[in-house]
């Protein structure tokens, strides 16, 4: 859109053209008796009606205008700065009470300090000569003006009603008492204007189409500066945030912004532009506002920028609030709404203060039942918005537990007339309630949206039209149904309480016919089952006697089933209720799960496994997804028959055409083969034994190509190879049929492991080569793909500059539980010196971000060459040795006192029992080994042996302390 990326051609019509434009731009703004110019100057800026063509003549226009003020030739381009200045002036092309001196540039900072507003410029009283002339003149004269005043009056409202100017003062407003007076100063100015009775007839015909085409103007720039937002990138944006966004004013005339505009202007088409320009700058600006924070007393001394930019989200709130309170178009009003929404969503509320949500909270109660459908739609999503961000937040929580008459549920507006057309419940004298019943209510929130979603809309129908008794738009019910699930998502604690309700709430949604509705009714279900299972995990933090009881899941979860859920699951008109289907069977809690019926267990397999035959890409990536998930169940993981089943179908999607089918097929087969290793030590039976080996080796090779797939399979896939080789028996390696898949799996480990993947897929390698090194049957003493297995992790042990890359193959290298699976005494050394190379240049980091993984590297070295010496034989200590001594040994000597002192554990630290190991343990296996070297018998390595010990003694004494 900018003048300097127009063609060779364009910039010569567009020179042309200038010529003419500067004779408009050239006139000053205000001159009296020029309103025909300035007409005519506000039209050229205008352009034609298309967003584009406006855009591109604004555009010109910036061009132009630098051009003019000797800035060079048209289409030289201007720097970002004077753009948008130039579009900041059009903002406020004829804005009424609106003076500035505008600075020729603006400047990227983080304050306003480039630009100042101007001093207050008394509006100019109008001259009474002509008013008195057309009023001393004869009466058919005035008549004509009256008949053109009116013409002009009726061609505006033909053009969509751009300026609501003539707007009233509601009778609630007036002026009685000093105190109205200060609220009648707050009233945005285009609320307070009267008429145009101090103009004549034919000069009020012509302030009307002046005030027409600077509103076009107007809303021609805000069209321009939400491209700008739109394409620039925000890094650069934010440069010039304090330009359209305010904090809160100190003194004197706040300099001319955004929230001017929503506040002033008096077209309702503009206001609207305002807030597009606004919400846009405020989508995605999490991180950028995440730094914000005035829960602490700024400094005397100087603003600290995080307290700046909390003052402006105040500041936004408080102009939204005003701007919502007076708003009477339906349009910009949800323009109004869906702007508190992106703020609501990117703010950082739990490092303000509380009580801004608080306040949004109570004012946005009555706009749910508002006449228009859109209004009452953006309502709800500022509602989701508020149970969405930063959940569990403590000032939501509160205000969920809050009865319904206390949440300003019946507090009137402005709008007061479009809300007398529903009950309104909440406006009615309710009994007090007592705590208890308080506390064991559902939040009034999910019962307003279980309401709007089942009940009818009551006895007066729609701006739309509708029967009498029929429900509520689509819109509005799929958006209550949103809502309830992020109030389930992050609040379930909140929701529990009505668990019941909530899953004929959804059984219902399942039974229509509309399949949005079933869609959304599905997805609120998954969010149901989610908030439950995290409420069971291990890590948890609540309490169990405040979870949901494990009856009242299983009771849940068999209704659910019972019900319409099979026919959505078997919906193949609607591919995406299916896949929505499969999410909801995925979210069932394990052990919910082993409880119920045989034959809904039974009925959940089959029809995940039927549907991974799926032609719809999207319904099979759901299926394999959940049957991965199922495969995880301490109730199904032993089922050798189920395992089987599910693998064969895993393996047939990893052959899919589709990549996200075969990422999901990935992923499933890793946590196949997880169940695997647990089924090693936890089933009694067999289980190794009873495994088919032709499964076992269709699986190993499927894995295996599927490591030259895609990094999003490609990721899962190493992992699945690492688990497989750790599961495979000895009998099983030394069959031939097992020998060239067997190398292949382990030559694409080592190829991913030195590749230039993302860093994601080299760490699960080098996970994957640290799982197969656990089994003890691998030959890696013999084996021709153990030395590049070994020389692969000692290679990104010390050269990845991923440091959680390096921590894990570091951590790969320490497995190994015997000596003779490192090989001979070279490959050992190699080993060794890759290890002590790596912690001697720990510290030195590309990445500053990579700084708080430096302890934990350190320590799995440590703990790696501390391994490695108590596996040691005579032979390895000559080259032990020779990185002990000198500047390099006494920088690995600081390095192993810190790991032997440290408390927890690093990455790998397990001892015999899966228990980490504390720094007593650690100091007793040192002195282990030192005993052990002692008793080691030499004859040509006896000088390296002694110093080896001394090393180690050293050590010793250095951890006991004086």
């Amino acid at each position: 859109m900018y003048g300097e990326h127009l063609s060779q051609d364009s910039r010569s019509a567009a020179a042309g053209r200038g010529a003419q434009e500067c004779v408009f731009l050239s006139l000053p703004e205000n001159t009296a008796g020029a309103q025909t110019l300035q007409h005519g100057r506000c039209l050229l800026l205008h352009g034609g009606p298309g967003g584009a063509e406006r855009t591109s003549l604004l555009s010109l226009w910036w061009e132009v205008e630098v051009w003019r003020r000797g800035g060079g030739r048209i289409g030289a381009g201007c720097p970002e700065g004077a753009k948008i200045v130039l579009n900041k002036k059009l903002m406020f092309q004829g804005a009424p009470g609106v003076s500035a001196d505008w600075p020729s540039m603006l400047y990227p900072a983080p304050l306003p300090q480039y630009e100042s507003p101007s001093p207050h410029k008394p509006a100019e009283a109008p001259k009474p000569s002509e008013p008195a002339k057309a009023s001393a003149g004869n009466k058919k004269r005035k008549s004509r003006g009256k008949a053109k005043k009116t013409s002009a009056e009726d061609s505006r409202r033909d053009e969509g009603g751009e300026e609501d100017g003539k707007t009233a003062l509601p009778a609630s407003h007036k002026l009685g008492s000093e105190a109205e007076a200060k609220s009648f100063l707050l009233y945005p100015s285009w609320k307070r204007c009267t008429s145009d009775s101090e103009f004549s007839d034919p000069e009020g015909s012509a302030q009307s189409k002046l005030r027409l085409s600077h509103a076009r103007v107007r809303q021609g720039a805000l069209h321009c500066l939400l491209a700008v937002v739109k394409c620039v990138e925000k890094r650069t944006l934010y440069g010039y945030w304090s330009s359209f966004i305010p904090d809160s004013p100190v003194g004197g005339p706040p300099p001319p912004t955004l929230l001017t505009i929503i506040l002033k202007d008096p077209s309702p088409k503009v206001r609207a532009c305002a807030l597009q320009a606004l919400s846009a700058m405020l989508d995605g600006s999490r991180q950028f506002l995440a730094v914000a924070e005035d829960t602490a007393s700024p400094r005397t001394s100087y603003t600290p920028f995080s307290f700046t930019l909390a003052a402006a989200i105040r500041e936004l709130h408080r102009t939204l609030g005003l701007a919502l309170m007076a708003e009477t178009s339906p349009q910009t009003l949800t323009q109004v709404i869906k702007c508190l929404a992106h703020l609501v969503s990117n703010a950082p509320y739990h490092r303000l203060k509380p009580g801004l949500l608080s306040s949004l909270w109570k004012q946005i109660r009555p706009y749910v039942r508002n006449r228009d459908v859109n209004v009452r739609v953006s309502a709800l999503t500022l509602y989701g918005a508020l149970v969405t961000t930063q959940a569990p937040l403590p000032e939501v929580q509160l205000l969920l537990r809050q009865p319904e008459g206390s949440t300003g549920g019946g507090s009137l507006t402005p709008q007061d007339g479009a809300l007398s057309w529903r009950h309104r419940e909440a406006q009615s004298p309710r009994a007090p309630r007592t705590p208890r019943e308080v506390d064991g209510a559902p939040p009034w929130l999910l019962t307003l949206c279980a309401s709007l979603v089942t009940q009818p809309r009551g006895d007066q129908s729609d701006s739309e039209g509708g029967a009498v008794g029929a429900l509520e738009p689509s819109p509005v019910r799929l958006e209550a149904l949103q809502v309830l699930s992020h109030l389930v998502r992050g609040y379930i604690s909140l929701a529990q309480a009505s668990l019941c309700d909530i899953g004929q709430l959804c059984a219902r949604c399942l039974a229509e016919t509309d399949p949005s509705i079933q869609l959304h009714g599905a997805k609120l279900l998954e969010e149901l089952g989610s908030g439950i299972i995290q409420q069971y995990r291990a890590e948890s933090d609540v309490p169990e006697s405040s979870r949901v009881p494990l009856s009242q899941v299983v009771q849940f979860w068999t209704e659910v089933l019972s019900g319409p859920l099979n026919a959505a699951l078997q919906n193949e008109q609607h591919p995406t209720l299916q896949t929505s289907a499969c999410d909801t069977l995925a979210s069932i809690l394990p052990h919910a799960f082993a409880q119920l019926p045989d034959k809904t267990q039974l009925m959940c397999i089959t029809v995940l496994l039927g549907l991974t035959y799926s032609d719809n890409y999207l319904v099979k990536t759901a299926a394999v997804r959940a049957l991965g998930v199922y495969v995880l169940f301490p109730c199904l993981r032993e089922d050798l028959m189920f395992v089987a089943d599910t693998a064969n179908a895993i393996l047939a999607a990893l052959d899919d055409r589709s990549s996200n089918v075969r990422a999901k097929a990935a992923w499933s087969l890793g946590n196949l083969t997880d169940t695997l290793i647990v089924n090693m030590d936890c089933v009694d039976v067999d289980f190794q034994e009873e495994m088919s080996d032709m499964l076992l080796l269709k699986m190993l090779q499927a894995a295996t190509r599927a490591a030259a797939d895609k990094d999003k399979v490609k990721c899962n896939a190493v992992r699945a190879l690492g688990n497989l080789l750790h599961f495979l028996r000895e009998g099983q390696l030394s069959r031939s049929a097992f020998q060239r898949p067997l190398e292949d799996a382990v030559r694409a480990l080592v190829k991913t492991v030195q590749s230039v993947a993302t860093m994601k897929v080299r760490w699960n390698a080098c996970y994957a080569l640290g799982n197969a090194f656990r089994n003890p049957a691998l030959p890696l003493d013999s084996a021709s793909w153990s030395g590049d297995a070994f020389a692969s992790l000692c290679n990104v042990v010390t050269s990845c500059k991923n440091l959680k890359v390096r921590i894990k193959s570091a951590a790969a290298l320490a497995v190994p539980a015997h000596r003779r699976c490192y090989g001979d005494d070279e490959r050992f050394g190699r080993v060794w010196h890759s290890l002590a190379t790596a912690l001697e240049t720990s510290e030195d980091m590309h990445d500053f971000l990579e700084y708080r993984y430096s302890a934990t590297l350190r320590h799995t070295l440590s703990r790696a060459l501390l391994h490695l010496l108590h596996l040691s034989l005579p032979q390895d200590l000559p080259a032990i040795c020779a990185s002990l001594t000198g500047e390099e040994g006494r920088g690995i000597r600081e390095h192993l006192i810190k790991y032997l002192q440290a408390e927890g554990g690093g990455e790998g630290e397990k001892d015999a029992g899966g228990d980490t190991l504390n720094c007593q343990q650690r100091v007793q296996t040192l002195q282990l080994t030192t005993t052990r070297l002692k008793a080691m018998k030499t004859e040509e390595e006896e000088s390296s042996k002694d110093a080896l010990i001394f090393f180690l003694e050293d050590l010793l004494k250095a951890c006991k302390g004086p």
